[in-house]
């Protein structure tokens, strides 16, 4: 029997989470949703922060929003917040799954400077980011144990829901996304079973994860996933980046992640694949209508709307980031240096304040 960590937990029970999601956003959601997409349609510049797992989440809705026509700059919040100025007439997206991160917390406050409105996304209905915000999308999601699992796919459905909501085809897309997302827990099984003994995995091997459009948000995901779960470093990058000077590294037991789109750029990047194993690499493949043996190791997703594929697709990450933590032996339910909600900007370790000596 499959040893049950509360990481595993939060997996299986995400997809009834996502499908809440999608009732809320379009139920007692729908109202805020309407009011954010007229913001930003309002908008001379729109900016997608977010940080941490949230900023991945960014990433995937950022695409989808750019795919359809609509400019967005994407600025994770640390950045946006310490290196950037906020032009006038803009909106800002920001997605946190408390909203209580320090960096998303002092950006309210820029933002506040400037005038420039905020719609926050967001799991927690009494942290800043929802009481400060013009606009809150509050999504009703247990808080996951640790590792952001349902908080980091239920956030990143409802940006992306505010994304097609802007450009008028949230409605079309439900259908099709409540029904990938309701063959996804029979899907879960095939996929355990698959990393229970695929030689994919394999403890102190180097990883690489690779993508395109929304889905590189999912494969920096997979990198944090690697590194909060199985305690390992990874690296995250597009497939074109790759292949403009780190394929260099490949050499035989190096393991790579690869997300392939639903239409574009298939035949190139199932060659990367397929290069990637002649050089002695082992490869994982992700998407949707895949050859079987075009990897060592091909999780099938289910079919989802066009451009939609990354809402999903992080799953078999998460199964195999919680499996990598078993092989490697280390506790994936903890977290050894980094705290749950990053509340500072000082140092790593967590560090009693002394009261100061003037203190009233």
């Amino acid at each position: 029997m499959t040893p049950s960590t509360h990481f595993l937990q939060d997996i299986l029970r995400q997809p009834e989470e996502m499908l809440e999601a999608i009732a809320f956003l379009t139920g007692a959601g729908e109202k805020p949703l309407r009011e954010a997409s007229e913001l930003i349609k309002s908008s001379d510049n729109v900016l997608l922060t977010g940080i941490g797992a949230s900023w991945h989440a960014a990433m995937g809705a950022g695409s989808l929003l750019q795919t359809s026509g609509k400019p967005a700059c994407l600025r994770e919040a640390g950045e946006l917040l310490h290196f950037a100025a906020i032009p006038s007439g803009s909106v800002i997206i920001a997605i946190s799954r408390t909203g209580r991160s320090i960096e998303i917390v002092q950006l309210l406050e820029k933002a506040r400077k400037v005038g420039a409105p905020v719609i926050g996304v967001t799991n927690s209905s009494d942290g800043p980011l929802a009481r400060e915000s013009k606009v809150a999308l509050v999504i009703p999601t247990r808080m996951d144990h640790a590792i952001s699992v349902n908080t980091y796919s239920t956030p990143l459905i409802a940006a992306a829901a505010l994304g097609a909501s802007v450009t008028g085809n949230w409605d079309s897309i439900v259908p099709g996304l409540k029904q990938a997302i309701e063959a996804l827990p029979s899907q879960v099984e095939i996929w355990k079973t698959q990393l229970e003994t695929t030689k994919w995995l394999k403890d102190s091997a180097r990883y690489y994860f690779l993508a395109r459009g929304g889905s590189i948000g999912t494969c920096h995901e997979a990198r944090l996933l690697w590194e909060e779960g199985a305690k390992t470093p990874a690296t995250a990058m597009s497939t074109s980046g790759f292949r403009h000077g780190p394929q260099e590294i490949v050499r035989p037991g190096v393991r790579f992640g690869m997300w392939i789109d639903q239409s574009q750029m298939r035949e190139q990047d199932l060659a990367v694949a397929a290069d990637l194993r002649e050089l002695g690499a082992s490869v994982m493949l992700v998407g949707e209508n895949l050859p079987s043996d075009a990897a060592d190791l091909v999780c099938h997703l289910p079919a989802s709307p066009p451009n939609w594929q990354f809402a999903i697709d992080a799953i078999p990450a998460q199964l195999a980031a919680e499996r990598m933590s078993r092989l490697a032996g280390v506790d994936c339910d903890s977290f050894r240096v980094c705290s749950y909600v990053v509340e500072d900007e000082h140092g790593l370790l967590r560090r009693k304040t002394e009261a100061s000596p003037n203190a009233g």
